[in-house]
């Protein structure tokens, strides 16, 4: 009987220290620095519509703009035959991705609007660009659903200037979905605020520069987190990303990241 009563008390303590283990897995609130460095990946890269992808758009625009070929001067100024963009005015445009790179599943819809200044010379001097963005992307580490908004300046459109040059502000805000780790959810926002970034004129790539960057949001059991760091931008397609202390190399073309120990 003795016998009979141990062995049911050593099965309820099982019992029991099983449940708490597992309760204890499943109740997770944490929003680890691995998986926000994944949100940073995202809002940077080019392969998930980050603020790489953006630099290079609006490189676009600027290379016709500074380009010697086929310039026209009239009373308002001057524009050219690729771009035909006149001094202080301000013209629109919108492009829609929907495609895989590098593993990357996206589709994504960004408006913008493309404002150009002109020197004493009448000749192009920078462009201010704001845009709107919504979409969402789906990658190895992480899935995001999100909208968001930037305004960027670009300079060096003279001849005489050898890269161009990007300051200004990018946002982003949404869900998320971390395919490691415990795999957390919830909704994020993020900051990255750009500090003469610059721009190779011939292959529209970033070469140096850095950034601030804020992530904040809620994560499972709808628990707050904030996250703030910086991005030295490398000039070989790579960036420094430190972050709560902790440092991570990106990869701005596939968004894969590796961290530092």
């Amino acid at each position: 009987m003795k016998t009979i009563k141990l062995s049911l008390i050593i099965l309820l303590m099982l019992g029991a220290f099983s449940c708490k283990k597992d309760n204890s897995a499943s109740t997770s609130t944490s929003v680890t620095t691995d998986q926000v460095a994944d949100i940073a990946a995202g809002s940077l890269a080019e392969n998930s519509q980050g603020l790489a992808t953006v630099t290079d758009d609006i490189a676009v625009n600027a290379q016709g703009l500074s380009s010697t070929s086929g310039l026209t001067v009239n009373s308002n100024g001057l524009s050219t035959a690729s771009v035909h963009q006149q001094c202080g005015t301000t013209l629109t445009d919108s492009v829609t991705r929907s495609l895989t790179l590098d593993s990357v599943t996206i589709n994504y819809f960004f408006k913008y609007s493309h404002t150009l200044n002109c020197n004493t010379s009448s000749q192009p001097d920078n462009l201010i660009n704001a845009l709107t963005f919504h979409g969402s992307f789906d990658g190895p580490r992480l899935s995001s659903t999100n909208s968001g908004s930037a305004t960027v300046t670009i300079a060096g459109l003279t001849q005489t200037a050898t890269n161009f040059a990007v300051n200004g502000e990018y946002k982003r805000a949404g869900s998320f979905q971390s395919k490691v780790g415990d795999k957390a959810s919830g909704n994020s926002n993020v900051d990255i605020v750009a500090t003469n970034l610059l721009i190779s004129k011939s292959t529209r790539k970033i070469i140096s520069g850095s950034a601030t960057i804020a992530i904040t949001g809620t994560g499972p059991k709808g628990v707050a987190f904030s996250y703030t760091g910086t991005i030295v931008f490398n000039g070989d397609e790579t960036a420094t990303l430190t972050i709560n202390g902790t440092v991570y190399t990106i990869n701005l073309t596939t968004g894969f990241r590796l961290r530092h120990k």
